[in-house]
């Protein structure tokens, strides 16, 4: 059985979507929509940069959501079959396109404002994240508990076995940093993002967009979409909303998150973005797990072509 899985900030490239406009029409008239409604050309940025302004949280959030739904648009106009959808982070709001929950343009209008929010949430240069490699969650808890006497830190992304980051204030997170390379950790890659998201720090943003969410309608999806804030699937309207606040503050639980998916029946996941970003993430977690990936018109074609009935031998396996 099929779940579309959905990348998050930091899965953008330069000349994403740009094969998806050219290849066709329906795909050029979402990129003119997408720019008369954000007011801004913002196709152009996803097509030719320069990433500078690309990787602007402003910018990369609305890119990642226009590239990863004019991808599902594809596979809905295949009837490629799939039975859930999950994103990670702002992944998630691709997921919820996916499952018919809201139209394009209040996604898009919803992911701009998120984009904003977390921008402004946070005095520039007060927070930070960083990954922590090869140290159990429990022990990396305790980092954030002992550094807490600098500031907010948490583990904000469980990302897969042996990958997690925290998010807080920036003494904070540099306590915790070292507090965790001293108890066992391989690595601490510092992230290069414009604020602590998903912690508490976070709080204003989500104020902020539960102001913007109550004006746009939501249905129920029409297949479960898997949550980062407690890996369940969810169809309900009402608890999508709220679990989209609650993902602004809280961490985003993809490891768990693939392990349900994998415990109800999902064999093959698919990823819809530019890159290869959260496949490999599965592939982590559970190692039997079939993955296919489609960013541009020849990887949809042989993910919907008859042959990809049996994944493990597409081209766009991992």
């Amino acid at each position: 059985m099929n779940v579309l899985v959905f990348p998050g900030q930091g899965s953008q490239k330069v000349g994403m979507a740009k094969a998806m406009v050219e290849a066709f029409p329906w795909a050029a008239e979402m990129a003119a929509r997408t720019d008369r409604l954000l007011g801004r050309p913002l196709s152009q940025v996803c097509f030719d940069g320069p990433e500078a302004v690309l990787k602007e949280t402003t910018n990369t959030q609305p890119a990642i959501f226009f590239a990863s739904a004019l991808l599902v648009e594809a596979l809905r106009r295949a009837g490629f079959a799939f039975g859930a959808a999950a994103g990670h982070s702002l992944g998630e709001y691709a997921a919820l396109y996916a499952a018919g929950v809201a139209s394009f343009d209040d996604l898009l209008r919803l992911v701009d404002e998120r984009a904003r929010a977390m921008e402004t949430a946070c005095p520039s240069g007060t927070g930070a994240m960083a990954a922590v490699m090869m140290l159990p969650r429990e022990t990396l808890a305790d980092a954030c508990r002992e550094a807490a006497d600098q500031g907010v830190c948490v583990i904000a992304n469980e990302n897969c076995p042996g990958q997690l980051v925290i998010s807080g204030a920036k003494a904070a997170v540099a306590k915790a940093s070292q507090l965790a390379q001293q108890k066992g950790a391989k690595r601490v890659i510092p992230l290069e993002v414009s604020g602590p998201f998903h912690s508490p720090l976070m709080g204003a943003a989500r104020d902020r967009l539960a102001t913007v969410l109550a004006t746009v309608p939501f249905a129920d999806a029409r297949v479960p979409v898997y949550t980062n804030v407690d890996t369940l699937p969810t169809t309900r309207a009402a608890d999508l909303k709220a679990k989209l606040l609650d993902q602004l503050t809280g961490a985003v639980r993809w490891e768990g998150t693939v392990q349900r998916l994998w415990a109800d029946g999902f064999r093959t996941f698919v990823e819809l973005g530019a890159g290869k970003v959260v496949g490999p993430l599965v592939k982590k977690t559970v190692a039997e797990a079939a993955i296919a990936f489609a960013s541009d018109p020849a990887s949809l074609q042989a993910l919907t072509a008859p042959a990809a009935a049996a994944p493990q031998t597409s081209a766009t396996q991992a």
